[in-house]
């Protein structure tokens, strides 16, 4: 049982889980290959203590005791997924030439200080998606015990993380192997699949970040879109249901595939319209309430130190 529910309930955070993918990869971009493992693992533990340490009680607590917050918080996170993925494709039209990325560029003379920065984001980021990844599994859970609940919740999160920080450990690690096997391998064919890795990653990540975007795009619209129908707002549900059945009645032979490709892409799209709305309120609130508390945190870190 606890298998089962965990594989389901993990298959509907697979938009978040995808992003995670796709993300964690340009925290790792620049380091030493000998570092590079190193680094995965650091994050990996980090994702494990978010999901296992902090998380899990935080879900537990509100199935058992505030289950009704359940829906407004996954409406939260998928208003966050929406801000996220249209942010990026702005950025895309509009690239940032501020200062932020001059600083991102900017490499410190101690490159265990970078390591130490560069995982520390990433598992601030980690936190953020594995809350919403966590959330929709919770939700995605049938009505059962206590232990039920947490077994299943535990199973997903390691299972997740596996596939997330394995996948990210092979993504940054084929560039080397590719380079291996095209300096040092004995056949031609061995040399010419390892050319073949070396050129197609850049691409690849390239495709990964695209389909990381859509599915958060898709994932968060649907996530509001679903809550807003729990709350008693409908219209917005029924209409996008309606249109993609139309279009699944249009296409008889793949009626299934394109009515879910319809819902999906109409989701998407509303993800995106809700995540440019919120772009500018997040820059006027979010990042500066944000930014003040970090930077509490860091004075209070630099005079302990």
């Amino acid at each position: 049982d606890v298998v089962g529910q965990a594989v389901k309930a993990g298959a509907k955070a697979s938009g978040a889980v995808i992003d995670d993918a796709a993300v964690t990869p340009k925290f790792i971009h620049g380091f030493e290959p000998a570092r590079e493992l190193p680094i995965v693992w650091q994050i990996t533990r980090g994702s494990l203590r978010n999901k296992l340490l902090v998380l899990l009680p935080a879900a537990l607590l509100l199935s058992n005791f505030a289950p009704w917050l359940i829906t407004p918080l996954l409406m939260l996170g998928g208003a966050y997924l929406c801000f996220e993925g249209a942010e990026k494709v702005v950025h895309v039209f509009q690239p940032h030439h501020g200062p932020d990325a001059k600083a991102a560029a900017a490499t410190p003379d101690n490159p265990l200080h970078l390591e130490k920065e560069k995982v520390a984001g990433a598992i601030k980021t980690d936190f953020i998606l594995s809350a919403e990844i966590m959330t929709i599994i919770l939700a995605a859970i049938p009505e059962s015990n206590f232990w039920l609940e947490a077994a299943t919740l535990a199973f997903a999160g390691i299972g997740i993380t596996i596939i997330v920080y394995g996948g990210v450990a092979l993504i940054v690690k084929a560039d080397d192997v590719g380079l291996h096997m095209a300096e040092k391998g004995r056949f031609a064919a061995t040399r010419a699949v390892g050319r073949a890795i070396v050129r197609g990653m850049p691409g690849f990540l390239k495709i990964l970040t695209t389909v990381g975007t859509a599915a958060m795009l898709w994932v968060g619209g649907s996530i509001v879109v679903h809550g807003l129908e729990s709350l008693g707002f409908a219209w917005l549900g029924h209409h996008i249901h309606d249109l993609a059945v139309a279009a699944g009645h249009a296409v008889p032979r793949a009626e299934g595939a394109v009515e879910w490709a319809a819902k999906a892409a109409m989701d998407g799209v509303f993800g995106l319209a809700l995540g440019i709305v919120l772009i500018p309120f997040a820059k006027a609130i979010f990042t500066p309430l944000w930014n003040a508390a970090t930077s509490i945190g860091k004075s209070k870190a630099e005079t302990e130190a």
